[in-house]
């Protein structure tokens, strides 16, 4: 999967690159945390609002097209983003560029399902996740350091990086009619199924619970990639705490899917949920003073809540593509994006609002409190759920 993995990389090196750095950019041109936080809740409202219609513009116009237009969506928006600190012109950039964001997110992740054979489906989730996971350790930590000391245009720059990506994206879409057995594609039973494929609805419940489990930990993971350059006033602390965060959440991502191949995703879930909770109240003691935050507790609680921030996500879209039969993996796939936008969008309007009224420790405790409403969903989950096929 080369060509997934270059389009993967490429894509969210530009996504990261905007997602600390721009409500920064907006708070230089006045907005308060509220403020900045809608650009990021705006960003991703509308990614979820596009996520679902991407299965069927996929059906009707094909993969090439459908991801090169996603992915100029995505990248030359964040230039225009330079030309004004006004907040109501980063939003309208922001709606653009999550229009984009939709198309990578759902097409990536459904070309593993139909490239990845299911019984190694959690460690294809895995390689992918570390596609995905490598530009938040890498772009996403630095971009803020960069704005500060090479130039916040700088950054915008890099984050037009996803339309270099359109060759892999061509190369990519010629190889995915192919990969989709003709069974898959059928209105009855597929081969690999001993049962009826279920009707809609029941399809919609199956994929409930990962979505909503989703949900709470990426609340927490936006809040934490959002506002941790505002939480903490040094850019050095900022900058490895985020370091911190991201290589946590990409070695999680990528070593759990072999993991959950051989032992199921079920008995993972709660377990990891509790991690972001203890994580976020150490992250929430920490940054009671931005200008001198507990460093030990600091570091302490963004590995915690990145361990689960990446494994959730692996076990998550596991779950949902086991859910489902395999002519419904783009449904699944869809509906796995949605929730993780979602909270994503959520998490940073949330913090956002709460920093403002009440400071960054409350807004940290909330998020954690979602995350602790989610284990009782997790422990309620049929064992036999997001179990290898």
């Amino acid at each position: 999967m080369p060509e997934l993995g270059a389009l993967t990389l490429l894509g969210f090196t530009g996504y990261a690159a905007l997602l600390p750095v721009a409500p920064l950019w907006a708070v230089r041109g006045g907005a308060d945390a509220a403020g900045a936080g809608l650009v990021n809740g705006v960003l991703l409202l509308a990614t979820v609002l596009t996520q679902g219609f991407i299965p069927r513009a996929l059906a009707r116009v094909g993969w090439a097209r459908v991801l090169i237009v996603g992915l100029l969506l995505l990248g030359l928006p964040s230039l225009a983003t330079a030309a004004s600190e006004d907040l109501r012109w980063i939003l309208a950039c922001s709606v653009v560029r999550g229009m984009g964001f939709a198309v990578l997110t759902v097409c990536g992740s459904s070309a593993v399902a139909m490239l990845v054979d299911p019984a190694r489906r959690g460690a294809g989730i895995g390689a992918y996740g570390l596609a995905v996971a490598v530009p938040n350790v890498i772009v996403l930590s630095l971009a803020p350091w960069a704005a500060e000391n090479l130039g916040y245009r700088f950054v915008f720059v890099v984050g037009t990086i996803p339309i270099l990506a359109i060759p892999a994206a061509v190369a990519l879409a010629r190889q995915l009619p192919a990969a989709v057995p003709q069974t898959h594609l059928r209105q009855g039973t597929d081969q690999h199924e001993t049962h009826p494929s279920p009707a809609r609805s029941a399809v919609w419940r199956a994929l409930l619970a990962p979505a909503l489990i989703l949900l709470s930990v990426t609340l927490a993971g936006g809040g934490v990639m959002t506002f941790l350059p505002q939480m903490v006033s040094n850019p050095t602390t900022v900058m490895v705490a985020l370091l911190a965060f991201g290589a946590m959440t990409t070695a999680s991502r990528w070593l759990v899917g072999t993991i959950a191949d051989r032992h199921g995703a079920h008995g993972f879930v709660a377990p990891l949920l509790a991690s972001a909770v203890v994580g976020l109240g150490f992250v929430a003691w920490a940054v009671r003073d931005a200008d001198s935050p507990a460093l030990l507790a600091l570091g302490l609680g963004v590995l915690a809540a990145g361990l689960a921030y990446g494994a959730l996500q692996n076990l998550t879209l596991l779950m949902a593509f086991n859910a489902v039969p395999p002519r419904r993996v783009g449904t699944a796939s869809a509906v796995w994006n949605v929730g993780f936008d979602t909270g994503t969008g959520l998490g940073s309007v949330l913090v956002g609002v709460l920093a403002t009224e009440a400071g960054f420790s409350v807004a940290m405790v909330a998020v954690g409190a979602v995350c602790a409403a989610a284990i009782p969903l997790a422990l309620r989950t049929s064992p036999s759920f997001g179990s290898r096929p």
